[in-house]
């Protein structure tokens, strides 16, 4: 069935046979040097950062190159659909219940009904016209809608419209989404790395990510959930890298969202979520973002899988989420609370995380020491 293929195609499990990844066009100066990116090791980064009130490009890496696009490809079915509509048009309830969560949520069913109900590939063409990119090509195969080609400057020229032409009620509506981007995707994956992990609020964001080495989302109270099985294999856009793990962070930064920033990455093969999450998160804070805040705290790895994190420092029905395996954290503070015990280790000091909200057990935390040597304790009402 269709559905099938569109909901692999934007959850992004892909199994393909090698491709190589496309290289940078030859008038790609800004390909080597020009960037304070810190890119770790066997990680492929395309980066562009515009700054809106100098009008100038802060950092660039790779800025023409082409990843497949996985769930940005989002933004593009957003602005089809309001193309022509005029600037007194008001969304129906009905398409907002499709359009929040597929902007929020990135939710696969709404983007897959849109995507063959108005014209499968043809939406990437109609917009790559209409709004004059250079790099964006169509998937290779229709039914897979996330293997759109994608660079990180044609995503600059795409909010840039957004925030700059588009009208005051599709950019407010558009923006107003991104600004509510929910932590756990309508997949269970959490999808706040990159971009809302570098920054404090304001920001806006649109994240893609695609890959077979992340076999299940982990987020939410809830039991996790395996994701949909491929339906079959479709070909990429020119010469899209299929075979690598994706993970892509884009949006605004700043109040009046002064800067636009698109990292796109790819990390070898069999790189586990955790891994990226915390590759894209180290990039994205080495960069130079006008108006961007770094949060306050320590950052910390973690071992073990879906470590729960918790409404209070102890065990008990205060689950609300779960990390991905693996994954860095940021450790605002920390305080006592009750024992836990993963023999041979016991530990009472539990780690409170800012952008969670919430705490972890510091036994979780990749440190030899019960209490972290540079995290002050917390104070009330945390």
């Amino acid at each position: 069935m269709v559905t099938a293929f569109l909901s692999v195609a934007f959850i992004g499990i892909a199994f393909s046979p090698p491709a190589a990844a496309a290289p940078s066009r030859p008038d790609d100066t800004s390909a080597v040097g020009g960037t304070s990116a810190v890119v770790p090791v066997g990680v492929t980064a395309g980066i562009a950062v515009f700054d809106r009130q100098t009008d100038g490009f802060t950092e660039q890496l790779n800025p023409s190159m082409q990843f497949r696009s996985a769930s940005i490809v989002k933004l593009l079915m957003a602005l089809d659909y309001f193309w022509n509509r005029g600037s007194d048009y008001v969304v129906p309830a009905a398409d907002r219940a499709w359009l929040d969560p597929m902007l929020r949520s990135s939710d696969d069913d709404a983007a897959s009904q849109y995507w063959s109900s108005h014209g499968y590939s043809s939406i990437v063409t109609r917009m790559r016209g209409n709004l004059g990119l250079s790099d964006t090509e169509p998937p290779g195969d229709p039914n897979f809608g996330g293997h759109t080609a994608i660079s990180a400057r044609d995503t600059v020229t795409i909010y840039r419209y957004i925030l700059e032409k588009a009208h005051a009620p599709v950019r407010n509506f558009i923006m107003d989404n991104l600004r509510q981007s929910t932590r756990c995707a309508s997949d269970k994956f959490d999808q706040h790395f990159g971009i809302v992990g570098a920054f404090n609020r304001p920001w806006a964001v649109k994240q893609g990510w695609s890959g077979d080495s992340y076999p299940k989302g982990t987020c939410g109270h809830t039991s996790p959930v395996s994701p949909r099985a491929a339906a079959g294999v479709g070909p990429a856009a020119a010469a899209v890298d299929l075979t690598r793990p994706a993970l892509h962070s884009t949006g605004t930064v700043g109040a009046g969202d002064r800067s636009i920033v698109a990292v796109y990455t790819l990390h070898q093969p069999g790189t586990s979520y955790g891994k990226a999450f915390t590759d894209i998160g180290r990039l994205t804070r080495s960069l130079n973002v006008p108006g961007g805040v770094a949060p306050s705290g320590k950052w910390y790895g973690t071992w073990s899988s879906e470590v729960v994190v918790r409404s209070e420092p102890r065990i008990g029905d205060n689950a609300l989420t779960r990390l991905p395996a693996g994954v860095e954290v940021l450790v605002g503070c920390q305080k006592k609370g009750q024992s836990v015990s993963v023999p041979p280790y016991t530990n009472d000091w539990w780690a409170y995380l800012p952008q969670y909200g919430d705490y972890i057990s510091n036994i979780y935390i990749s440190h030899p020491d019960n209490r972290l040597p540079d995290v002050p304790l917390c104070s009330s009402p945390k």
